[in-house]
Formats: C-alpha cells, structure tokens, sequence
C-alpha cells in the first residue's frame, strides 16, 4: 500500500484536481487500494468490493469541487463515502425483497450489517463535529498518531488535545445513543 501523504501535501493535488479533473489520477492512485481494502473488509465478495471501489472514486470525482479542505486526509472523505454507499446498498437491499435475492447469511450476518449501519452514522456524526475536534478525531484514529504528535502538529498543548478528544467522543457517544434510540 502507498504511503499515506501528510494531510498538508495532499492539498496541492486536490486543488489541482478541483481545478483539472484529469488530475484526480494522482488522488486515484494513493488512495485505490486502501479504498479497495475498505470495501472489502465490509462488503460479501471482490466482484462487489470492487464495484464499490469503482463507485466511491465515480461519487469523488463527480462531487470533487464540492470538496472543502479541513485539513483531514482525503482518504477520510472517500471512507465516508463508502460508508454511505454501503449503507445505502443494505438498506435498499433490506427494502428489495425478491425470489432471486443474492444475500444469504453467509454473505452478511445482522451483526454486520447493524456494525456498517454504525459506522455509517458514525463517519456522519463525526463530520458535524466542530473543526478542531474533528481534527483530533482524525489525527488520532485514522492516522492514528500519539497525542505527542497531534498536539505538535495541531500547536497546541497535550494537556489541550485530550480535552478535545474527550469533548469529541463525549459528543460523540451521545449522538450515537441519541441515534440509536
């Protein structure tokens, strides 16, 4: 897998991008396989992992101007699309119900499909949260970097940091419980 650039080097080539889309090549390739590596480890097969690999870079592409940058990586963007688009497939395939149905419970439990529910609802709830708690957020579990590291790269204190991350996750569990209720 490529070496996920730091947040700040991504931003020349999604401006770039947003300005030529024949450059979201570039975007394409540091981020394929870890996208495709997402799908897979959420969805029943390759044929479909790769399907939705293909969507969420189709959604990207065509919403890319649309794109603010915050300083989070671009791979946290198109894992929220995926998320989405997951979510949407289970739920229409939970409305579509035919003779042909190809969704057997050895494809897709109901544990698994309530765990891509959440992680949906999750990635949605954390981009509402406000700017510098979504930064440490992402700092801290996509990139997954030492409160040493975030609280440097952010120039604020550690102390200052986990109060963030603790006002995050307070916030964030209780919109979870809220949305589960």
């Amino acid at each position: 897998m490529k070496a996920l650039p730091k947040a700040g080097d991504e931003r020349p080539l999604i401006e770039a991008a947003q300005q030529d889309p024949a450059r979201f090549g570039e975007l394409y390739e540091l981020n394929f396989e870890r996208v495709y590596a997402y799908a897979l480890k959420r969805v029943a097969n390759r044929a479909e992992a790769e399907d939705l690999t293909a969507e969420v870079f189709h959604q990207a592409l065509a919403n890319l101007k649309r794109f603010e940058w915050r300083g989070i990586p671009f791979a946290a963007w198109l894992f929220r699309i995926a998320a989405n688009l997951i979510s949407d497939r289970w739920q229409r395939s939970g409305r579509e119900v035919s003779d042909d149905a190809h969704i057997n419970s050895a494809q897709a439990s109901p544990a698994e499909i309530e765990d891509v529910e959440r992680r949906a609802t999750l990635f949605r709830l954390v981009d509402m949260l406000p700017a510098e708690q979504r930064h440490v957020v992402v700092l801290r579990f996509v990139e997954q970097k030492s409160i040493k590291e975030v609280a440097r790269q952010i120039r604020k204190t550690e102390g200052a940091v986990k109060q963030l991350q603790f006002r995050a996750l307070s916030s964030l569990r209780a919109r979870m419980e809220g949305a589960n209720a």
